[in-house]
């Protein structure tokens, strides 16, 4: 998010072209929970497909799949996985997912869901569809707290917690990184963006030793960087394609942007060699259609991207301090537009 969607902290559940990937619309994938127990490292794509020389890492206890995109939640060719963080007035989860599948004919296959640094992390989630991956956006501190060790029992235990989803989780870890809104992002780091990188890698490693190999990971910054300085470029606090399974963004639509605005440059940076996922999105409303256009912008915007494998939009109408309702129903021609993108193939994942 940028500047403008500053939140305050959440606690607990709470909320241009064609690149590398393109080739791989023909191919074929197996599915989501079959194939959990594989290797959560994969070997990067050149331009064109083609695999790239990969680095050497310490192999997982799963490394028959060692080349699967995006690790234990697999990238599958053609279609992107559709689902949301959600929190609606005056329901519980459970009621709200109810309501959705009610409205667009069909479960979320994304359920995003906040954690704070210092919460539990979940080890179930009342009321997910059998269906849906689970993605557990987790707060971070100041990285001095997990570089001088502080923080390792803490980040254990929360590996422990995830394993025992026994599910293939992904695990979106110090989101919007290059945003001056968050006490995990470089310009409140003293601009140690590669402070940055050795937290995420750390985290990596401490998942990797409990067995938490049900992980898939997600780099996800925000579309653009505050402050638009040069030390604070997106890719400085990329932590290397043997550490990253998901590339995600979050980006939307407060000024009229389009959705290649949003989200074209870090699709062009990075899926030559990882899938792309658009792990917080939403329209404002402008009045008349005008959030209805935009999501069949984004329904064509994807369509035309092969290689953008999930989609999870920012449904609610809670937020503190938020006027704007992100939900999907907002409008009735908004929820029209969005099921219609809810049973498009594309959005099949």
């Amino acid at each position: 998010m940028t500047g403008g969607h500053r939140r305050p902290p959440e606690g607990g559940v709470t909320r241009r072209g064609l690149f590398g990937l393109a080739g791989l619309g023909a191919a074929s994938s197996a599915g989501v929970f079959g194939v959990w127990k594989t290797a959560s490292r994969q070997t990067p794509l050149a331009v064109g497909g083609t695999p790239a020389p990969s680095p050497s890492v310490t192999p997982s206890p799963f490394a028959e799949a060692a080349g699967k995109l995006g690790g234990t939640v697999p990238f599958l060719a053609g279609t992107a996985m559709l689902g949301s963080y959600l929190g609606l007035d005056g329901m519980t989860y459970p009621e709200a997912a109810k309501l959705r599948r009610r409205q667009l004919g069909r479960d979320q296959r994304i359920t995003h869901v906040f954690y704070a640094w210092e919460d539990k992390l979940p080890d179930r989630i009342e009321g997910m569809p059998k269906s849906s991956v689970p993605m557990v956006s987790w707060r971070g501190p100041k990285y001095a707290e997990i570089l001088g060790g502080d923080a390792d029992d803490l980040i254990a235990a929360a590996a422990r917690r995830i394993r025992d989803l026994g599910r293939p989780t992904l695990l979106r870890w110090g989101w919007e990184m290059n945003g001056d809104w968050y006490r995990w992002g470089g310009a409140k780091n003293d601009q140690d963006t590669e402070g940055y990188v050795k937290c995420f890698r750390h985290l990596r490693k401490v998942f990797d030793g409990e067995g938490a190999d049900n992980v898939s990971w997600v780099w996800s910054p925000n579309w653009n960087s505050s402050p638009k300085q040069e030390w604070n470029r997106i890719d400085a606090y990329y932590p290397g394609d043997d550490y990253v399974d998901w590339v995600g963004v979050s980006g939307y639509n407060l000024h009229r942007e389009t959705p290649a605005t949003l989200f074209d440059p870090v699709y062009a940076k990075y899926s030559p060699r990882k899938p792309i996922m658009i792990t917080e999105v939403g329209s404002k409303d402008y009045g008349a259609a005008t959030k209805a256009d935009w999501i069949r912008q984004l329904t064509a915007y994807v369509e035309q991207r092969p290689a953008i494998g999930g989609v999870v939009w920012f449904d609610t109408d809670t937020h503190p301090s938020y006027p704007e309702h992100w939900r999907l129903d907002s409008l009735p021609d908004a929820a029209a537009a969005y099921k219609e993108m809810a049973g498009n193939p594309r959005f099949s994942g």
